[in-house]
């Protein structure tokens, strides 16, 4: 088995295939890529995969499938995707150990790269993609 990006939990591989159930046709899966907004900087973005990117990394569990953006990778190594539904919201959340602090509200975060020298001194390959 290889190295994996992130993972997901139950609960956000469903809501995963939800929406790829949901949304019909040709959605695959999502794609989850970091960009520039909020008052935090940087914003999880969550987009419909109807055809795969292969530069992007797969990642899959119980059957659903994500997709991460080349230029998110750094930031999202070693986080954990979930899903949670509160009396407030239900939404996609982030275990995420690069984020450095998040807005008040939380929609908008800071991230810093991950430290690979620090990653392969714990015992975790890094897989680098030509």
């Amino acid at each position: 088995m290889g190295f994996a990006v992130m993972s997901l939990t139950d609960a956000a591989a469903g809501r995963v295939r939800s929406i790829v159930e949901n949304a019909g046709g040709d959605a695959k899966g999502i794609r989850l890529s970091i960009k520039k907004g909020g008052c935090a900087g940087m914003e999880y973005a969550v987009d419909l995969v109807t055809e795969a990117n292969a530069r992007d990394d797969l990642i899959e569990h119980q059957g659903a499938k994500v997709w991460v953006a080349p230029e998110a990778v750094l930031y999202l190594l070693g986080t954990q995707m979930d899903f949670e539904v509160t009396a407030l919201r239900s939404g996609f959340t982030f275990r995420n150990p690069n984020q450095t602090s998040a807005c008040g509200c939380g929609e908008s975060v800071e991230l810093k790269p991950a430290d690979l020298a620090a990653l392969a001194t714990e015992g975790n390959p890094v897989v680098r993609a030509n």
